[in-house]
């Protein structure tokens, strides 16, 4: 039965059911308190004990532990939630996060990040509602992200290496701790791959003689075979082997501060390590190649996403005209 008392200018609800702990909640308003009573006592009857009062923080680490670790994006993801539990939204029971939480929460990561991030942040949250309510017990969890707005994405970034600047990165990049640092960012334009692909291949992976590298499972979730330049093959040839397995053994977390010091030393604005994928598929089409070919190198399953890669360069086109 549910007991609801006020004290102190609140009201505070008491579930409590035979064989089960007691369940417990403090409300401004009554209706709430109510409303949130009888979702209790229909997650009970339900046969699922399931504690409501746990924080955002707690639900967050419970599906790092069962539900990141599974996915192939673990280390952004890791980064991802953990940004969202050092959030003070983090510290709210789940069943006291309104709508207007997640909207404070959006607005305050707005004037952080960019939008794109801010959907992925929210996207992220709203899964984790889905599996507690799915997967967990939580049937009584309403998911608060389904009532908000999502902000607008930004225009896709259209950033290429202007004159010297390419110069300038590797020669920073070969002032830096990581003796390997500048292989990688070579290698990146040399090939179009992601991040990810590049920080996760190995080196059985590698057939230098066939000239290509076999991507076994890709952020599209298919495998891919890149074809390997002269040149990348070179880098290849010239990195050290033996372990780890990896063929570039840098962390996620590594790579952010090698970027941000390599372009700060190269006096290099406004240039992300994925705009090296922008370079480089845009050079795949400035070097001849079709629409199907640049797709089969980069891995794009849809077509249309290639056009905001496609930033050739005018002089280029002219030259081959």
């Amino acid at each position: 039965m549910a007991s609801i008392s006020k004290k102190n200018g609140k009201f505070h609800v008491r579930v409590r059911r035979k064989g089960y702990p007691t369940q417990c909640q403090s409300f401004v308003f009554k209706a709430d308190a109510r409303s949130w009573a009888a979702k209790i006592e229909r997650a009970l009857d339900s046969g699922l004990l399931c504690d409501y009062s746990i924080t955002l923080y707690e639900l967050l680490e419970r599906y790092l532990i069962e539900i990141t670790v599974r996915k192939r994006s673990i280390n952004q993801e890791t980064y991802r939630l953990r940004a969202i539990q050092r959030h003070k939204i983090s510290q709210y029971r789940i069943s006291q996060i309104k709508p207007i939480h997640i909207s404070d929460f959006r607005d305050e990561r707005l004037a952080v990040v960019g939008g794109w991030a801010v959907i992925k942040d929210i996207n992220l949250l709203s899964h984790a509602f889905k599996v507690a309510q799915q997967d967990w017990g939580y049937d009584a969890l309403e998911n608060p992200i389904a009532k908000i707005r999502k902000p607008k994405p930004e225009k896709p970034r259209d950033r290429r290496l202007v004159e010297g600047e390419f110069d300038r990165l590797i020669a920073s990049a070969l002032m830096s701790e990581e003796p390997i640092f500048h292989c990688l960012i070579e290698f990146a334009i040399e090939t179009g791959m992601r991040r990810g692909e590049l920080l996760s291949t190995l080196w059985s992976d590698v057939h230098i003689e066939e000239s290509y590298i076999h991507l076994p499972m890709t952020k599209n979730g298919s495998s891919r075979d890149v074809p390997l330049s002269s040149r990348a093959r070179d880098i290849l040839s010239d990195l050290p082997r033996g372990l780890p397995e990896v063929v570039f053994p840098i962390h996620f977390e590594a790579l952010k501060g090698l970027w941000k010091r390599a372009c700060k030393r190269a006096d290099i604005e406004d240039l992300h390590f994925h705009d090296l994928r922008h370079e480089a598929t845009t050079r795949f089409f400035e070097k001849g190649l079709n629409v199907m070919e640049v797709a089969a190198i980069t891995g794009h399953k849809d077509l249309r996403m290639l056009k905001r890669y496609t930033h050739l360069d005018v002089k280029k086109l002219a030259s081959s005209l």
